[in-house]
């Protein structure tokens, strides 16, 4: 029995709840992950799991074991990357991040990064909610806003610099408002994973300027948002990368240029423990030297 392999496979159950998830991710089958924890019950003399036909529960037994698991694991993850070929930055790193960032904003750089360090491979998860990252085995996400959990270590590495824009015929049929007070009277895009929801927060010369929009459309992707005011249907308050070129087109219009939206910060966030991979703290660094150079994600040379 490879003692090592079934403490992976058993702290990886124990993280998703489910053999097959584990399966899946080691590239294996669902009966060969039982097998490896049953092997360790057996060598154990204890039971480590309670299974039932939907759920899988620790015994008190396991929860001890799994907690050593968790320290071996690191300890020996932290051994073999201190010496020999171990010391080059390899393998498999598994990324989340929003889909349109990810797109716009994440992906195209990744080729530099790759070319830079060959013997890494991406494996990048694109989803606008906050994926777990236990559950999901991720080793760095990137999130804008602030990060509530504090159970997991955040960098920051860029700011999302926004704007207040809508499309010129929407402006023609609608008029254009002259103040953040003005949106109430406008058919405002909200973005539904927006921290502040439908409150919208502006930076004023007397401070912060805080308005309650409404409107007839709202989406929990920013794709759609920006479909959205392509399209002609509203205001929106978005990130200027989500916009890109198309800003100058002549079709869409920046609008209260004299209240910038609060900027959110971008966060690189990962599990928190004693031993953090190289190849995490590299893309990292990367990224962030990366968003230095881009005033649509950064601060840099901004008051």
């Amino acid at each position: 029995m490879d003692r090592i392999a079934c403490m992976k496979s058993f702290v990886r159950t124990v993280e998703t709840g489910s053999f097959s998830a584990v399966a899946r991710e080691l590239d294996t089958t669902q009966p060969t992950i039982s097998k490896q924890i049953a092997a360790l019950e057996e060598y154990l003399e204890v039971q480590l799991l309670v299974r039932s036909t939907r759920t899988l529960s620790l015994t008190d037994e396991g929860i001890r074991f799994y907690e050593q698991c968790q320290r071996v694991l690191e300890a020996v993850a932290e051994a073999e990357s201190s010496v020999g070929q171990r010391q080059k930055l390899a393998g498999v790193l598994r990324v989340s991040c929003p889909v349109a960032f990810g797109q716009l904003q994440v992906v195209p750089r990744l080729k530099a990064f790759l070319e830079r360090y060959p013997d890494i491979k991406i494996d990048l998860m694109m989803a606008d909610h906050f994926v777990d990252l236990i559950e999901e085995g991720v080793d760095l996400a990137i999130r804008i806003g602030k990060v509530q959990d504090t159970s997991l270590i955040t960098q920051r590495i860029g700011t999302t610099r926004r704007i207040t824009i809508g499309h010129q015929s929407y402006f023609e049929r609608a008029g254009e408002p002259q103040t953040p007070e003005d949106l109430v009277k406008h058919n405002c895009i909200v973005y539904t994973r927006l921290a502040t929801g439908n409150e919208w927060h502006f930076q004023g010369t007397s401070g912060v300027i805080q308005v309650v929009v409404s409107g007839n459309f709202q989406a929990n992707n920013s794709t759609a948002i920006r479909a959205a005011v392509c399209a002609g249907l509203g205001i929106a308050v978005s990130p200027v990368w989500l916009f890109g070129d198309a800003l100058g087109d002549g079709n869409l219009k920046v609008i209260l240029k004299d209240y910038q939206p609060v900027p959110l910060p971008i966060y690189a966030v990962y599990r928190r423990g004693r031993f953090v991979p190289a190849k995490v703290l590299c893309l990292i660094d990367f990224l962030s030297n990366e968003f230095k150079l881009d005033p649509w994600v950064s601060d840099y040379g901004q008051s």
